[in-house]
């Protein structure tokens, strides 16, 4: 074990995990816009809460649209506090966020409760209909 790690061997094995590092640096991380979630190739907003908000600061990052549309919604804004940036980012998240048009857990409409309900029935008629002729037949034997 010891003369791997001397000499030639011990440095192949320092450049690869060197190699290895520089390969993991150099891999950029998936950007993606805070309120519609789509990846950002180019063109990031990144924008910080002003002074003033209350805590936490929060910051967003943001494709081109997301950002042209909080421009135009600060735009219409009467507000003119700190908050203002929060408050504009909240209505703008609510139009263009994906979770709100496709919640996760969907109820189940009546129309499927009512084919849930009648082929539940339907089975438990059929397996009490072969419960019987079974015990019919086991009786006359």
């Amino acid at each position: 074990m010891k003369d791997i790690m001397r000499g030639k061997d011990r440095s192949t094995l320092a450049g690869a995990a060197r190699r290895d590092e520089l390969r993991k640096a150099r891999k950029k991380p998936i950007v993606r816009c805070s309120i519609c979630m789509r990846r950002i190739w180019m063109n990031t907003t990144h924008l910080m809460e002003p002074l003033g908000v209350p805590e936490p600061r929060q910051a967003w990052t943001l494709c081109k649209r997301c950002h042209q549309a909080l421009l135009i919604e600060m735009h219409r804004s009467p507000v003119r506090s700190p908050l203002r940036l929060r408050i504009a980012m909240g209505i703008v998240a609510s139009e263009r966020s994906p979770h709100i048009y496709a919640p996760r857990h969907q109820p189940f409409s009546d129309r499927t409760w009512i084919l849930v309900m009648a082929w539940g029935f339907a089975i438990a008629m059929v397996l009490h209909l072969v419960l019987i002729v079974m015990l019919a037949f086991i009786a006359g034997h």
